[in-house]
C-alpha cells in the first residue's frame, strides 16, 4: 500500500466472527472513527446480506457498503432464481473477486463473511486485495490484537452459539477497554439453521 493511502486511511473499530457448531456468530463495536476523530458513535458494523448470511465491515464505510449492497444483490438474485439461498463459501468467493478485480484501485475494507447453509455454519475473513480465508475465529480492525488475545485462550471445538457469543463479546469488551478506536456500544448477530 502506498504511503499516502496509509497516511489517509483511518482505522478503528473491532469486529469478531466464531464458527460454532450449531451456527455463527459476529459481533461489532459501534464506533466510526477517522483518525481521533469519533465520526458516529451509532454505526452498524454487522450487515445482513441475506436471512442465512451475514457480514462484519472494518476500514472505509463506503467502500463495505458498496460490497455489501453487491454481495445482496447476487445472494438475491440467486434465491429468486434457483429457489436456494447462495452457499456462504459463493458468498465470500464473490466478495473476494469484488476486492480482488478492484486490487489498483482498492476499497479500504476487511470483511468477514458467515453464515448457516446446507453444509452447516461457515466464516470467511476477506482483505481488500481478495485474500480468502476460512476461518473458525477471527478478529479485524484496530483492536483485534487485543481481542485475538481473548479469542486465543478461550475459543475450543464444539462452542455452542451462546457460548461463542459470551467469548465475543468479552472480545470486543477488551478491545474497547484498551484500543481508542473501538467503542460506544457493541452489536451481536447469531446466524444458525
Amino acid at each position: 500500500m502506498s504511503d499516502y493511502i496509509e497516511q489517509h486511511t483511518y482505522h478503528g473499530t473491532t469486529t469478531v466472527g466464531i464458527s460454532c457448531t450449531d451456527g455463527v456468530v459476529l459481533c461489532a463495536d459501534m464506533r466510526a472513527s477517522a483518525g481521533y476523530f469519533i465520526a458516529n458513535n451509532n454505526t452498524m458494523k454487522i450487515q445482513k446480506i441475506d436471512n442465512h448470511a451475514g457480514m462484519t465491515i472494518a476500514g472505509g464505510v463506503a467502500d463495505a457498503q458498496n460490497v455489501t449492497d453487491m454481495l445482496r444483490y447476487h445472494s438475491n438474485i440467486h434465491r429468486i432464481d434457483k429457489q436456494e439461498y447462495l452457499p456462504i463459501k459463493s458468498i465470500a468467493r464473490l466478495a473476494s473477486l469484488i476486492f480482488f478485480q478492484n486490487r489498483y484501485y482498492p476499497f479500504i475494507a476487511d470483511i468477514l463473511v458467515g453464515g448457516y447453509d446446507k453444509q452447516g455454519p461457515a466464516l470467511y475473513n476477506i482483505d481488500m486485495f481478495g485474500s480468502l480465508d476460512k476461518k473458525t475465529y477471527v478478529t479485524t480492525g484496530s483492536g483485534s490484537p487485543v481481542a485475538y488475545g481473548l479469542l486465543e485462550s478461550e475459543y475450543r471445538d464444539g462452542l455452542t452459539v451462546e457460548e461463542g457469543k459470551m467469548i465475543a463479546l468479552r472480545a470486543v469488551k477488551a478491545a474497547i477497554t484498551r484500543n481508542i478506536g473501538t467503542g460506544d456500544g457493541i452489536n451481536v448477530a447469531i446466524i444458525d439453521k
